[in-house]
This record gives structure tokens, sequence and C-alpha cells, in this order.
């Protein structure tokens, strides 16, 4: 108790979070899907923070262009598994958060039996395959969803809360069969941009964990070369192939 008191001070003498808000950060467990340039920043906030647990899973390994973005990885930890890299880096932030890195692709059977331990899914994945099984997953398990993406100069996030039946899904905006990939490997990202994207993820999962009004049902874009912003409330496809499952 004094640890905490001590460590999270800062953040406990504000009026929306408190003492009472702190121990609610404390209490969630949250899953990460993606170590990389979205996701090594999110999941540094939420262990900056106090969560109770983090889980990061992501099966690519640290390759040398992903330095200049990948905050969590080290030119020493080339070719090492992005989630174990992450973990190493995470623990020695913040030892008091138990952090457990899965080496393994993110698909349907996994992210459920992940989402059993967790109470809101962060994800962080370059890919509409991992998004669209990340907003499957946390739709049938009822759990809360934040998805985050960067390319070239801009961001979006995504918030989703499935323990409300009403709830639209990231499918309802982004159809699955409607959607490529745009990554930056092939495109470009400014590299600041994808810890923007983290951060802001990471903001939004801890205000939704100490109880503050959060980005539910709203995405948020942001165009970072011209800083213009737009927020649009998200409505329910009621031709969604995922939601009409539940």
């Amino acid at each position: 108790m004094i640890d905490m008191q001590n460590r999270y001070s800062r953040q406990m003498l504000l009026r929306e979070i408190g003492e009472k808000g702190q121990e609610r950060i404390g209490n969630t467990r949250c899953l990460v899907v993606g170590a990389g340039g979205v996701g090594g920043p999110a999941a540094l906030g939420l262990v900056e923070a106090g969560v109770g647990s983090l889980t990061i899973i992501d099966a690519d390994t640290v390759d040398i262009s992903n330095l200049p973005r990948q905050i969590l990885h080290t030119p020493e930890r080339v070719g090492m598994n992005k989630a174990e890299s992450a973990r190493i880096a995470l623990t020695a932030v913040n030892p008091s958060v138990p952090v457990r890195a899965v080496q393994s692709w993110a698909d349907d059977a996994l992210l459920t039996e992940l989402a059993s331990d967790a109470d809101i899914i962060v994800d962080c994945s370059d890919n509409f395959r991992t998004r669209h099984a990340a907003n499957r997953v946390a739709r049938a398990c009822r759990r809360t969803l934040i998805t985050a993406a960067s390319v070239r100069f801009s961001l979006q996030v995504s918030m989703f809360d499935f323990s409300n039946p009403a709830s639209p899904c990231y499918a309802c905006s982004f159809p699955e069969d409607d959607q490529q990939d745009v990554k930056a490997a092939a495109v470009g990202v400014f590299s600041p941009v994808t810890a923007l994207a983290g951060m802001i993820a990471a903001g939004e999962a801890l205000k939704w964990a100490a109880g503050m009004p959060s980005l539910v049902g709203q995405m948020l874009m942001i165009d970072t070369l011209t800083w213009e912003s737009s927020r649009m409330r998200l409505a329910r496809d009621p031709g969604c192939s995922v939601c009409a499952q539940h």
C-alpha cells in the first residue's frame, strides 16, 4: 500500500482517479495484441500506470528497421521475439506488474483463451485479419476492446464495450471483406505517430478501468501532419455478420 501511494501518487492526486480509481486500475487485467510501434507504447503506458497484469502477444521478431519507432526494443535484442523483448523492457520499468509474453500469432482460438484472463483487449496489430479476430473474440467474450492503428502521419483509435449487447463492433464500420492492409513497410509511417496511437489507447484503457468517461462507441482520428482531428460516434450495422451472432 505504501509503495502504491508513493509510486502512483501523481496519478492519484487527480480527483477523477484518486485512491479508488487507482485500485480499480490495479485490479484490471490487460491483453495487448501486438508488440510493435503501437503495441509497445500502449503496453508501456498500462504497466507504468500500475495495471493488475498484462499479457502481450506477438509472433514476430525484432528487426533493425523496427527500432526507430518500436520503443520497447533495443539493438541488442534484434532477432528476439517481440513479445519477449517487450516483457523484458516492461518488467524493468515496473517489476510489480506481472507481464506474460505469448510468442504466437493471434488467431480466434488463442485470443479466446487469453481473453478469459483479461478484462480489456487492446488491439495494436498491423493487419485487418488480426483486428477482425480480436473484434470477434471480444464480442463473443463480452470484453471491452480498443483498436489502435497508425500509418503515414495519421492515427486512428476506436473503443467498444461489449458488456452492452447493443454496442456496435469494429466490423460494423469496417466489414471484413472490404479491407485491404496498408502496412508501414509499404507506405511508411512517421515514428512519433505510432507512440501517440499507443499512448492514446493506453489512456482510454486506464480511464475505462478507473471508471471515467472514455471513447467507448467512438472513433478518434488525428492527422499529425496538419493536426486536424475528428471524432465520430459509431453506429451498429443491422447487417453486420459479427453482431448478428450475438
